[in-house]
């Protein structure tokens, strides 16, 4: 990829106060200095105590400090960035194709979720919003930039050719957000983000929040940020409310057992391991009359929100899914979480567990694994810091059926067969769309 043109602003290099900032014990938004506006409208919404996370940060992050953050997904980091990033902005003047604020995630499913908890905010100070990602046609995405969107929330690929057609600038970027940056790493888009950042002015504003802060993590806070205010909250081990399960199955039950385990009227979120896999997974559990969505990236963007909506609305209780769902999707209410595929590193299987047990809620984790994988597994665990209970099954066993709870009632698998056609048929992208799928797997385009 080309260069991306760096271009200077007039913006003032903030300073770092020369006293150290305390927060009382209880404190509110207001009190820490979240202007009035805002503060009513975190308030209609029923937002009325910061999280941990936002209570140690809001105040430098508000006073124009370069912010490194570390805390899980789930525990407020959104509201952590979005706060201070449309009450700084909320004075100035947008250009056409010159956004003034900036957020890069690693998925679409988190640029939209950014995006809700963003524009209200924004809308109350006066601001716009606008998303940019693939697997969607541009031309939407290059008018909202024509017609001065103040705050684009995107996937790096996607902005970066926006960019090099000329359809975007952030030469007047004043504050730069980059959220979750380890999963950032870990999809291959960092030499991305640094042409990104390297585009913005230098003198900006810049805030980085982490999950973890591994090596790939610290070159881009050792290159892109000024004396930051560091600020961790949350342990990296899991959380306790969850209740791990290590199940030994053969390979030939593994579909009986996930069914077993999936056919209660719990919430269930099933990882595995590939694209291919999750798909032929939602199918096999259909056609047991336990209706399930997918989603990967071989779907449309169309029906990876569809399915996404489904399952967050409860009209669907099972999903099946890579690790694309491991980071950054906000689903209330997730009782079970079911490795179908156990992941291969400690920090992916703690993001995908920690899909369960949100906002103070109990959570089960259920890992399979076949005797040959055993000694894989168990050295997970271990680098997890996870103790699981560990037992072997069959699809039969009593404790699948402890754990799924009641069960569900049963729908007709020709619902998901005629559910599956429409989503086949939105998949097969033709032209510029299916470009986009292609692209999407060589970094060109935003995930």
């Amino acid at each position: 990829m080309a260069a991306l043109p760096i271009e200077s602003s007039g913006a003032v290099r903030r300073r770092r106060p020369s006293t150290p900032r305390t927060l009382a014990v209880n404190v509110s938004f207001a009190s820490i200095g979240v202007p009035p506006s805002i503060v009513a409208v975190l308030a209609e919404a029923g937002i009325t105590t910061p999280f941990p996370i936002q209570a140690a940060t809001l105040p430098d992050a508000l006073a124009g400090l370069d912010v490194l953050g570390r805390a899980r997904t789930g525990s407020g980091k959104t509201l952590a960035f979005s706060i201070p990033l449309v009450a700084r902005l909320a004075d100035g003047y947008t250009s056409a194709c010159r956004p003034r604020g900036l957020v890069l995630v690693p998925t679409r499913e988190l640029a939209n979720q950014v995006q809700t908890v963003l524009e209200p905010l924004a809308r109350a100070v006066g601001l716009s919003v606008v998303t940019i990602f693939g697997g969607t046609p541009q031309n939407p995405q290059v008018a909202a930039l024509r017609n001065r969107a103040d705050i684009v929330v995107a996937c790096p690929g996607r902005l970066a050719d926006l960019i090099e057609q000329g359809h975007c600038h952030l030469g007047d970027v004043e504050i730069s957000v980059l959220d979750e940056a380890d999963h950032m790493a870990d999809l291959g888009f960092l030499p991305v983000v640094r042409r990104l950042l390297d585009a913005t002015p230098p003198e900006g504003q810049r805030l980085l929040f982490s999950a973890t802060l591994d090596n790939a993590v610290d070159v881009l806070v050792r290159r892109f940020l000024t004396q930051p205010a560091e600020h961790a909250v949350d342990p990296a081990a899991a959380p306790a409310a969850i209740v791990h399960h290590l199940f030994t199955v053969v390979p030939g039950d593994r579909v009986g057992v996930v069914a077993a385990l999936a056919g209660g009227n719990n919430r269930s979120l099933i990882f595995t391991r590939t694209k291919h896999a999750a798909q032929k997974l939602a199918r096999q559990l259909t056609a047991a009359h336990i209706p399930a969505v997918e989603l990967h990236g071989n779907l449309a963007q169309s029906a990876r929100e569809r399915n996404l909506a489904s399952f967050a609305s409860g009209a669907v209780r099972v999903m099946v899914a890579t690790d694309i769902a491991a980071r950054g999707i906000h689903v209330d209410g997730i009782d079970l979480v079911i490795h179908a595929d156990s992941p291969t590193e400690a920090k992916a299987y703690l993001h995908r567990s920690g899909r369960t047990a949100r906002a103070g809620a109990a959570g089960v984790v259920v890992t399979l694994q076949t005797p040959a994988q055993a000694g894989d597994v168990r050295a997970l665990m271990r680098r997890a810091r996870v103790e699981p209970l560990t037992a072997m099954v069959s699809a039969r066993s009593a404790l699948l059926r402890s754990i799924a709870g009641e069960p569900a009632d049963r729908i007709a698998p020709v619902m998901r067969l005629e559910a599956s056609a429409m989503v086949t048929a939105a998949t097969q992208a033709t032209g510029r769309g299916a470009a986009a799928f292609s692209a999407g797997f060589r970094g060109r385009r935003g995930r």
